[in-house]
């Protein structure tokens, strides 16, 4: 299991709500299904991250029926959120290129 770096989480968010619609709890087992159970967000950070999305315009939310008949708050990305995805996602990307070459170099190529 990976431990998540400080900022992540909103990123992870944004890409599982991207994919479909879903409830908080949906987002947890979406973010465990595409991480090929690697990443397990819990409960307690998952739903102030929610809120924060929310409250920041990159998510709205409307109450919907759960699979198991219960009263949920579904999530969808905005045309804001699909923004900071992108832009999220290409930062990240670029980090990741960068750290792979850095921890790639080896005592002859300097």
């Amino acid at each position: 299991m990976a431990e998540l770096l400080p900022g992540t989480l909103d990123l992870l968010i944004l890409k599982a709500v991207s994919l479909g619609p879903l409830h908080g709890y949906g987002v947890l087992l979406r973010i465990e299904q595409i991480s090929a159970g690697s990443l397990r967000i819990e409960q307690g950070a998952l739903y102030p991250g929610l809120f924060r999305l929310e409250h920041r315009g990159l998510l709205k939310s409307e109450w919907g029926v759960s699979d198991n008949n219960r009263r949920a708050k579904f999530y969808q990305l905005t045309t804001a959120g699909r923004k900071r995805l992108r832009a999220e996602t290409e930062g990240w990307n670029r980090l990741a290129a960068a750290m792979a070459s850095v921890l790639n170099t080896s005592p002859g190529e300097i």
